[in-house]
């Protein structure tokens, strides 16, 4: 496993490089402390970057993974998403210098298994006049020799009150052709749709398909998520804890055109799944640190009987051969026991902890 810090010679930006044996690569703009990159084995980008994005600060970088922190849309008085994903992010110090900047040093797990940096942001005095809370928010970025992407955020509360903050990480994943394109583990729930002033509606579909515009927030979702590419015969699986609701974004045709960072055609070739905290905003006491995990991996679709089967990656090898109508119910009730259990549990949220 390798790490290097680099600067783009086309962008001027720095980055940290993630690389397994294998092939797999990460990279990691400290601008925005953005995963920009995430290669498979076959040297295959598996996120999404526009072709327009803009590399010129405060502007934010247009695809891969923003950290949307601490309002996520436009849903409070600060810039659409927060801040956090246009201010520079230091890397953590220790005892391991970077290989190509001797006064910079990381924190680094650099083993036969995975390959660590880790990054954290504090509040500038710009930053405290538009949000008044002393903070220290970290993002760890680990690439698995098998390829698999991890991010693990944490928010420590430094102030003498608490505060509240919604939160996302803003994944854009590459796709072929966006009609060809399912998101499943999502059917029976609840959403609030963007595109509708935030109205709730309940998903009546067994599968999320994409023939126009499509902005939602799905609530109280599963711990993982499937994202089917017909097209490239590929599973995205997302799994995630601490960050209970989905986003689901493709801005089709019209929007796109809107954007001046963003390629008139490129929303064929996007779709943004989220993990979030949005509904229900976090909040942390003093001196409690909250803390949440995305894992994200790409595996090759199985088949059943001709088409793509994603409920083998999301339900286990079990159900592979089911019918199709018993897979579905065996999902719906699945989802439903989760919401009992859910709202059993205690009130407390279990990812924030005493520092």
């Amino acid at each position: 496993m390798m790490v290097d810090l680099e600067k783009d010679a086309t962008t001027g930006f720095e980055k940290v490089i993630l690389r397994e044996p294998r092939g797999s690569s990460a990279e990691i703009l400290l601008f925005g402390g953005q995963v920009t990159s995430w290669k498979n084995e076959r040297g295959e980008e598996l996120l999404f970057l526009s072709s327009k994005a803009i590399f010129k600060p405060p502007k934010a970088v247009r695809g891969g993974i923003p950290v949307c922190f601490p309002q996520f849309g436009g849903q409070g008085s600060l810039e659409q998403h927060g801040f956090a994903r246009n201010r520079l992010w230091k890397i953590v110090e220790s005892s391991s210098p970077l290989p190509s900047v001797d006064s910079d040093k990381f924190s680094l797990i650099n083993n036969s298994t995975k390959a660590i940096v880790e990054l954290m942001l504090t509040p500038s005095e710009e930053d405290m006049k538009i949000w008044p809370h002393k903070f220290e928010l970290r993002l760890r970025v680990a690439l698995s020799s098998g390829g698999g992407l991890t991010m693990t955020v944490k928010v420590n509360n430094k102030d003498t009150k608490q505060f509240s903050f919604t939160f996302a990480l803003h994944t854009y994943l590459s796709v072929a052709d966006i009609t060809e394109v399912r998101v499943e583990g999502l059917e029976t729930l609840d959403y609030l749709d963007n595109l509708k002033s935030g109205e709730r509606s309940t998903e009546q579909g067994d599968a999320i398909t994409f023939d126009n515009e499509l902005d939602r927030v799905y609530l109280s979702t599963p711990s993982k998520i499937a994202v089917v590419d017909h097209e490239k015969k590929r599973t995205f699986v997302l799994k995630k804890d601490g960050l209970p609701d989905l986003v689901v974004w493709n801005p089709w045709e019209r929007k796109a055109k809107q954007m001046v960072d963003f390629g008139d055609d490129e929303y064929k070739y996007m779709l943004c799944v989220e993990a979030a905290a949005v509904e229900k905003p976090i909040v942390v006491r003093p001196e409690e640190e909250w803390t949440a995990r995305q894992e994200l991996s790409a595996v090759s679709s199985s088949y059943s009987s001709g088409p793509l089967d994603p409920r083998r990656v999301l339900h286990g090898s079990s159900k592979e051969h089911l019918p199709q109508y018993q897979a579905s119910i065996i999902s719906r009730f699945s989802l439903r026991l989760f919401a009992v259990m859910t709202l059993m549990c205690s009130s407390r949220n279990p990812n924030i902890k005493k520092s």
